[in-house]
């Protein structure tokens, strides 16, 4: 027993096991637990267009509601916040909001709007808060406030409790949802398991290639073969989606417009991820990959499907600017469900690659070429992930 636990291989095993644990542990639970803690950071705009009482109701739920209230934005303004993700929901006050409530057997209306291309925890969210807005209305601190709004209109005090009393149960909710998702949970996690099965794919490839890479260089040369290898990653780059895309399409259908752009958005994902991977890999040969696993967790997290950038404490929120897999799953729900800044995001992955492409090219100008004898082949042990 003893001989065996000094063996190297069992050494590296229980390494391995004790890392994997010390990784995964420490990213999820630092990760979620800003879910709810974090959730008041989210932002809400009230659109105001009752002149009457709407004032009133705007301070009261500035005062009640735990998130980023926005008040000073028009209707457009605030809907294209929404859809951009910038604004998780508008209330909008109609502006015959006091007067509905006024009328005899009238009936107000309070609108939500809320953009259903975003995770799960903000819709959902978003929907439980419209409805326990609408049922305080009923509460004694909204009637009061109404009361008051009713007083100083010179309505005299009878009439005003009347008024009052006849309002209870009579506002009721407008939930408008836009960029709806299909039905089933397979569509609400694709964007993220597409992406993530590419970039798991990524990083062994990475790690493979570049070993075919340094033995190359002993018969094409240092340079032509890093080209060379760059030319055989752009290819692999292009045909490798088709199986994970086509495997999505044949379950859920899509048009062939949006089959095209999922295929060139993961071709880019694809490309950027294997350069982004290969940094650790250049560096540090197989060792790159425990860095390369701590990334690919994180990003499990900073991808953006689980919670907002708002949401995300400080390390994740940087993790998704500067890796791959946070601009490829928005792209994603702009494409499969609709949502902004579309040219924003689809910049943001193309400029990882850049950088990537750079770092590894300033790498390998400093590392020294290792000599192979070329009369072997390389033999790559396997990584087990």
């Amino acid at each position: 027993m003893k001989n065996i636990l000094k063996h190297g291989g069992v050494k590296a095993g229980i390494f391995m096991i004790v890392f994997y644990q010390i990784v995964m542990l420490t990213v999820f639970m630092s990760g979620y637990s800003a879910i709810p803690k974090n959730v008041t950071n989210l932002t809400v705009a009230i659109v105001n267009e009752d002149q009457q009482s709407g004032t009133e109701f705007v301070q009261k739920l500035q005062e009640q509601l735990p998130f980023n209230v926005v008040t000073d934005e028009s209707l457009q303004q605030a809907k294209t916040g929404l859809e951009d993700r910038d604004i998780h929901m508008i209330i909008r006050i109609p502006g015959d909001f006091t007067e509905k409530l006024s009328e005899q057997g009238g009936k107000a209306q309070l609108q939500y709007l809320i953009n259903e291309s975003n995770p799960t925890t903000i819709t959902s969210t978003m929907k439980n808060v419209a409805a326990e807005i609408t049922a305080q209305m009923g509460t004694q601190i909204q009637a009061q406030s109404f009361e008051g709004v009713l007083s100083s209109m010179q309505v005299p005090a009878e009439q005003s409790k009347q008024i009052v009393e006849s309002t209870m149960g009579k506002v009721s909710s407008d939930i408008v949802l836009s960029n709806p998702q299909p039905a089933g949970m397979q569509n609400q996690m694709a964007p993220m398991f597409i992406t993530m099965a590419l970039y798991v794919g990524a990083m062994i490839y990475a790690m493979q290639s570049i070993g075919g890479m340094q033995h190359l260089q002993g018969q094409m040369g240092k340079w032509k073969a890093f080209f060379a290898m760059r030319g055989a990653n752009l290819l692999i780059s292009i045909l490798a989606p088709l199986v994970g895309i086509g495997i999505y399409f044949m379950v859920q259908g899509y048009g062939v417009e949006v089959f095209l752009k999922m295929w060139m958005v993961h071709s880019l994902q694809l490309f950027v991820s294997i350069e982004f991977t290969s940094i650790f890999i250049m560096l540090l040969g197989q060792g790159g990959m425990l860095i390369n696993m701590i990334f690919v967790l994180s990003q499990s997290i900073a991808n953006g499907t689980s919670m907002s950038p708002e949401m995300m404490p400080g390390y994740f929120k940087f993790v998704s600017q500067i890796t791959p897999m946070f601009y490829s799953t928005h792209l994603d729900y702009n494409i499969l469900f609709g949502g902004g800044k579309t040219v924003e995001y689809a910049v943001g992955l193309a400029l990882v690659g850049v950088g990537a492409f750079i770092i590894n090219t300033a790498i390998h100008h400093f590392k020294k070429a290792k000599q192979i004898d070329t009369t072997q082949e390389p033999v790559q042990q396997p990584v087990m992930i």
